[in-house]
């Protein structure tokens, strides 16, 4: 089917890809503009793949401050929730541009809203791993399911226990039909850099108390 300029053009508003990326998306989801957006996001991942572990030195410290919304609290309320993010990229231009920018606020709200306690996977120590494992085994202890099955459960479940608590692996509470990884990548492609998240720090009125 003929695709036509308004369909590029509404692509290229949501997605911020090329123009030719978005009219070939769009040809291979037949002018399907959601199909067409899953298109972009699965091309962005390969492209995403191919610049990992190139160095990211440069960035910024990204903030977010959750203010009270009380009635006579003024411009004098107190804070109870607030997030540091250290978000990297390549360069220092690319850390200056606003979908950088837009990608390292969003990352200190995810982080305020979902909060996480890993950036990634790899981060959570084995013996924790090992701990949920234990804990999702005894849960099935008396299913009198086999046991190749029980392990594929406990998998699954480890996957949600991931999702939980791993920043990428997290869904986006802005669009939950991505994950945080994936929003990263979309950045990735649309910059042209690799971006990774260095670390985090959340804070909230009286958890240091508990």
């Amino acid at each position: 089917m003929a695709i036509t300029a308004d369909q590029v053009k509404i692509l290229r508003d949501r997605t911020g890809a090329g123009m030719m990326e978005c009219k070939a998306a769009l040809t291979e989801a037949n002018g399907n503009i959601e199909e067409a957006i899953t298109v972009l996001r699965k091309r962005g991942l390969a492209k995403a793949a191919t610049r990992t572990g190139r160095a990211t030195k440069q960035g910024a410290i990204g903030t977010y401050v959750h203010m009270p919304i009380a009635e006579g609290s003024g411009p004098f309320g107190f804070a109870k929730l607030g997030v540091l993010v250290e978000v990297n990229c390549e360069s220092d231009f690319v850390a200056k541009t606003d979908d950088f920018k837009t990608l390292v606020k969003e990352l200190a709200m995810q982080v305020a809203a979902a909060d996480p306690t890993w950036v990634s996977r790899d981060q959570v120590p084995a013996a924790e791993v090992e701990k949920e494992k234990e804990i999702f085994r005894a849960q099935m202890a008396e299913s009198g399911k086999p046991a190749h099955i029980i392990d594929k459960i406990v998998e699954g479940k480890l996957d949600s226990y991931f999702e939980r608590v791993c920043l990428l692996d997290q869904v986006s509470v802005r669009d939950g039909s991505v994950k945080v990884s994936q929003m990263i990548a979309s950045a990735v492609a649309k910059t042209g850099e690799n971006i990774a998240v260095a670390r985090f720090a959340r804070f909230k009125l009286g958890d240091s108390a508990e």
